[in-house]
């Protein structure tokens, strides 16, 4: 079978590897599409996103959808042919977690999600055309859900967890900073939990037109020299650029909240954070998501429409070329057709 496999810094191949055959408790998934996020680019650019750096050859690809293609033993519930999707984290140990975080899998000490190179040996992810996959990771698609829309299953996990965190929403007005597909889908998300307005600021025209397209009410393009509003309730950067920092807490009212969606850089930055003190603005962290990868998939069945955050799409063979377009500005998710599946299909 093909698979996408980055090597180091700028050395991406397709790689030949023998078709992998499920055990006990494992699902054998034939991919459909895959859709490519910031970790997979630098992963490619750089060898390493985060603190996580390449040791050897790592399959890209935590966003992904596909059908059953057969059983371990022991698998029930289950059928081939299902069209599934995957939720990528796999807590590592038994460790228990403190009262005071009990059931946020996330924030487990140690997880292997798809496409990571956090342990060594690395965790291959599913840019592949199989894929065998722990039962108790896949997630199978409502009725109506194509595999490619299933594939955004993960990135919409992240937008809704967010909204989560900032409580609820219904009736409020939201601020969104930055367009890109969590951006995007941050919108999406703010609406299905009952936002009254949503604002998305971006120094893209092309993402801002995204944003509208998934619910924004109005767009702010700061590259033109526009302003943020004032005094919003509930703010979202989705930028992760620490210089948006001060202008994003300037924006958020006095008492009101800041949820941080968007990875800030691992080392020291410059950032204009006074306004967090003197207008005791509530700043939270937000990393991924617990088991909103089922808010999801219902949210898609139930009308969510996420295709208009796909921008590109490119075969298996193109990987390299769709990698590319995903690190430039201009274009927002960027999806891979890992199998035989045809959008919309």
């Amino acid at each position: 079978m093909r698979a996408v496999v980055v090597h180091g810094p700028g050395d991406l191949r397709i790689d030949e590897r023998a078709r992998p055959v499920p055990g006990a408790g494992e699902v054998l998934v034939a991919m459909e599409w895959g859709g490519i996020c910031g970790s997979d680019v630098a992963y490619w650019k750089h060898g390493a996103s985060g603190t996580a750096a390449l040791s050897h050859p790592l399959v890209l690809g935590h966003e992904v959808a596909g059908r059953i293609a057969g059983l371990g033993a022991g698998v029930g519930g289950l059928t081939e042919g299902q069209p599934v999707t995957v939720h990528p984290a796999e807590p590592v140990g038994d460790e228990r977690l403190p009262d005071r975080i009990a059931g946020r899998t996330n924030l487990h000490r140690r997880i292997r999600y798809f496409g990571s190179a956090a342990f060594d040996p690395h965790t291959d992810g599913g840019f592949s055309e199989y894929r065998v996959v722990r039962a108790a990771q896949i997630r199978p698609l409502p009725e109506g859900v194509t595999t490619e829309h299933g594939a955004l299953a993960e990135p919409l996990a992240v937008a809704l967890h967010a909204v989560h965190r900032a409580g609820d929403l219904r009736g409020r007005t939201v601020l969104v900073n930055g367009a890109g597909p969590i951006g995007a889908l941050v919108v999406a998300a703010a609406k299905h939990r009952g936002a009254a307005a949503v604002i998305a600021s971006d120094i893209s025209e092309t993402s801002l037109a995204v944003a509208r397209a998934m619910g924004a009410d109005r767009t702010v393009d700061v590259s033109a020299g526009a302003e943020l509003p004032e005094d919003i309730e509930v703010s979202f950067d989705a930028s992760g650029a620490p210089a948006a920092l001060g202008p994003v807490l300037r924006a958020t009212a006095r008492g009101g909240t800041l949820v941080q969606v968007g990875n800030l850089p691992g080392s020291a930055v410059p950032a204009v954070l006074g306004d967090l003190v003197t207008r005791e603005i509530t700043w939270i962290g937000s990393y991924r998501f617990v088991e909103e990868i089922d808010d999801a998939l219902i949210a898609m069945r139930d009308g969510l429409d996420v295709s208009p955050v796909i921008s590109h799409r490119f075969d298996l063979d193109r990987a390299d070329e769709a990698l590319a377009v995903a690190a430039a500005r201009g274009s927002s998710k960027v999806m891979l057709r890992l199998g035989g599946a045809t959008p919309q299909e």
